[in-house]
């Protein structure tokens, strides 16, 4: 297992190395090299999750050490698909250390297993952290483009047309591409949740136990909620949807770390759910 995790860091490691290379220098290839190594770390980083399985019996987020492993996995597998479709070549410079930084971390802490209680592994526990991770997962993409697109924005503003605005996508690009992603994540939230819902009756007897994740999860869900809906009723676009998308990430990663370490209750036997 560990063999497999210095390989996908290294991975990580070495994409961004051709990411950050491609940003200064703009050769085409660089970015090729950058994007076929984040997908060899993305295989390691699949390989470490499937041994997880195989060795516990249940998909690996008992501790944090598991759930980190599978936040990295998802960041890197949903660029990968979202590359794709957009061909932000940039964006990989936000992407691939952040992986790699997920993956570090993972290294870094115990990866004993928790003791988990009135857990039962099936089909709702499954497809209920599957679709939390990947809708987690655009929501940060979407968060970083919405930075993205407000050092655009300046640049544009402040006349100075150098660095960045030769390198940085269009601001309706980046607009389109950050609102793509909020709609599927928070199609993948809503999906989360509701099987989230589902699995409670099954194990807690209860749909909702004001749980400190459950209401922290509700209020994420929320601000993307509010957040569509001023862009569909009122045209927040540009400028105001860039600051809520990174509005909305520093409210998922209270919800992610925050509430797991500050705030107790059952969610956190998993530490990630």
């Amino acid at each position: 297992m560990e063999i497999v995790i210095i390989f996908t860091i290294f991975f990580y490691l070495m994409s961004t190395a051709g990411y950050f290379a491609y940003l200064f220098l703009q050769k085409n290839y660089l970015n090729r090299v950058g994007y076929f190594l984040l997908i060899a770390g993305f295989l390691c980083n699949s390989a470490a999750i499937f041994y997880g399985f195989l060795k516990f019996g249940h998909i690996p987020v008992h501790n944090l050490h598991e759930t980190l492993i599978l936040v990295g996995w998802s960041i890197a597998g949903v660029f990968i698909i979202f590359q794709y479709k957009f061909n932000l070549r940039i964006l990989g410079v936000y992407v691939a250390p952040l992986a790699a930084i997920v993956m570090v971390f993972a290294s870094q802490v115990s990866s004993e297993p928790a003791q988990i209680k009135n857990i039962v592994n099936n089909f709702w526990l499954v497809f209920h952290i599957i679709s939390i991770f990947i809708g987690e997962a655009f929501f940060i993409l979407a968060g970083g483009l919405g930075f993205m697109y407000l050092v655009q924005e300046h640049t544009i503003k402040a006349k100075k047309h150098g660095f960045f605005f030769r390198r940085l996508p269009s601001l309706e690009l980046l607009d389109t591409a950050g609102y793509t992603c909020i709609v599927v994540g928070f199609t993948m939230l809503t999906i989360g949740l509701a099987t989230g819902l589902v699995y409670a009756k099954m194990v807690w007897g209860k749909f909702w136990g004001w749980d400190p994740k459950e209401v922290w999860s509700c209020i994420t869900w929320l601000l993307y909620a509010a957040l569509l809906h001023e862009r569909l009723a009122a045209g927040w676009r540009g400028r105001k949807a860039a600051i809520m998308a990174i509005v909305g990430l520093a409210v998922l990663l209270f919800t992610f770390f925050g509430v797991n370490f500050l705030l107790k209750g059952h969610h956190g036997e998993f530490t990630s759910l």
